[in-house]
């Protein structure tokens, strides 16, 4: 179990870190919202086929596919559609910075939606991974400049941070009520993307695609990959560990994609940097390991008693 659980986050952080380089190879031609719902529809077909070939039942009430709508709506739309919305007003960086604060909105909503409380550990792993992230991120700070455009990038940042987190609360219900994962995650990545094509038709988006290697590739990876995989692994890790530790997968997965941009974008570490991912990964280990783990680790370490 404890194995399936540490690849089921592994797989979380990496599919995800990733992501970052894929999404930069959307940017074009085609408006992002438009984009954002062809993810969602090609990982609904995805996910449809899988549930088919499986014969997994399909057949669902009413108010378990509002359900459905609720966590569609909250983690495959409109947070994604806020959050890119933010794109336009800070970096890359910044909103990863802002996203990570998920952990802590985790925390706040557990308690209040299921009363769970966090464990000391838990929440100095958070607050040590979230002060990591800000030294990694350190020089975009230093070279931001405190305007009213940068004020709306925030705010629009914590929007769809607070909404994904409201959907990691759906998520959390909805497998307390026996919903099964796979099948509730396709249609919700239909209502989301449905809501999102609505939403790109108002607002007078054309429905355009971008016919290269670049666009079609990064598209089916985002949508095999960063959808269909990567929410599988992190909602099933959700409801085995709970919202507060699978949360922290967001404060780590930035940490992958800086990897990725040293080796192919020639991201340049600094002394902050390094420092600041040594906090996350410190962060890292106090959030999952359980004060079993704590107490063990004390018997080993704990120093001899005198004569």
């Amino acid at each position: 179990m404890l194995q399936h659980t540490t690849t089921l986050y592994l797989s979380t952080v990496f599919i995800w870190g990733s992501t970052f380089f894929a999404i930069r190879l959307q940017l074009g031609e085609v408006p992002t919202e438009v984009s954002v719902a062809y993810r969602f529809a090609l990982a609904t077909l995805i996910l449809m086929v899988w549930c088919w070939l499986r014969k997994l039942p399909m057949r669902f009430g009413f108010r378990q596919h509002l359900w459905m709508l609720a966590q569609g709506l909250t983690l495959f739309g409109l947070n994604y559609l806020v959050v890119y919305w933010a794109t336009s007003d800070l970096t890359s960086g910044l909103i990863a910075v802002v996203f990570s604060t998920i952990v802590l909105m985790n925390i706040a909503n557990g308690a209040l939606c299921f009363g769970k409380r966090a464990t000391i550990s838990v929440l100095a792993g958070a607050l040590t991974g979230l002060v990591g992230i800000c030294l990694v991120f350190l020089p975009e700070f230093s070279s931001l400049e405190v305007d009213g455009t940068t004020l709306r990038g925030v705010l629009l940042s914590l929007l769809g941070t607070f909404i994904a987190s409201l959907g990691n609360m759906v998520s959390t219900r909805n497998q307390r009520a026996k919903l099964p994962v796979v099948q509730t995650n396709a249609y919700g990545m239909a209502y989301g993307s449905a809501a999102l094509g609505v939403i790109a038709l108002i607002q007078g988006a054309p429905f355009i695609y971008e016919p290269t290697l670049a666009y079609s590739g990064s598209l089916l990876y985002l949508a095999l990959f960063g959808s269909v995989l990567a929410f599988g692994s992190f909602l099933t890790l959700l409801g085995r560990i709970g919202a507060d530790k699978a949360a922290y997968a967001m404060v780590l997965f930035p940490v992958v994609a800086l990897g990725i941009s040293t080796l192919f974008e020639g991201y340049q570490w600094s002394l902050e940097a390094g420092f600041g991912v040594a906090m996350v990964l410190v962060g890292n280990i106090l959030v999952i390991m359980s004060p079993e783990h704590f107490k063990r680790l004390y018997i080993i370490f704990r120093p001899a008693s005198a004569p």
